[in-house]
């Protein structure tokens, strides 16, 4: 089995090279562009270099983006891509829960005590970070960010780019449209437009994002 290569050098990172060590995956190192953490240690793996050198480690390795900002995320997954065909690895802590009707896209990062039930669907480089659980026929898109403890009901929708607050709760049958987000705590009872937040309980338009 290839080795393990952490894309980011901050807190989620920390996380994720543990994660692996929980998957029996041996973690090479950690590639990060902030020149200032290279050498740094991350969780007893070391900073080899910014993020273009993972074509250096393509034959025996795999990667996995460990940033928590789906933007931020896509960024580095476009950026890699420029220079080759990276293989992304899956990791899946092994006390999550799921059926065999739920299927994972590359790059996903599965944290320790989620739990997905039957027929859903993950696009790529999804986060579900700890005890996320996911209803019956839902449907991810890709560089989705779930936080902690967060509860997403039954035939709920998540385009591209999402992100789901730690604790927030979503009523079942909503779609989450590109680009939004749900808000710590929110708890969510209608569908959000694109490129807009969310947040309270009931959960209500906050502001749009523009960047």
């Amino acid at each position: 089995m290839k080795e393990i290569i952490v894309i980011g050098g901050g807190g989620f990172a920390k996380e994720v090279v543990w994660l692996a060590h929980d998957c029996n995956r041996k973690v090479r190192g950690v590639l990060d562009d902030n020149t200032f953490t290279h050498g740094a240690d991350v969780q007893g793996a070391i900073v080899l270099g910014s993020v273009d050198s993972w074509v250096d480690y393509t034959s025996d390795c795999e990667f996995v983006i460990a940033i928590g900002n789906p933007r931020t995320r896509k960024a580095v997954s476009d950026k890699m891509q420029l220079l080759g065909k990276p293989n992304f690895a899956t990791l899946i802590h092994p006390s999550a829960r799921y059926s065999n009707t739920v299927s994972f896209g590359q790059g996903s990062i599965i944290c320790a005590g989620s739990i997905l039930t039957a027929d859903i669907t993950l696009g790529a480089h999804n986060i579900l970070n700890l005890n996320v659980t996911v209803g019956h026929e839902c449907k991810f898109g890709d560089f989705i960010t779930v936080a902690p403890m967060a509860a997403i009901s039954g035939n709920v929708i998540l385009d591209d780019l999402v992100e789901i607050g730690t604790g927030a709760t979503i009523r079942q049958g909503l779609n989450l449209q590109k680009g939004s987000m749900l808000g710590m705590g929110g708890v969510l009872t209608k569908n959000i437009p694109e490129r807009t937040i969310f947040a309270g309980n009931p959960a209500k338009k906050l502001k749009e994002i523009t960047e």
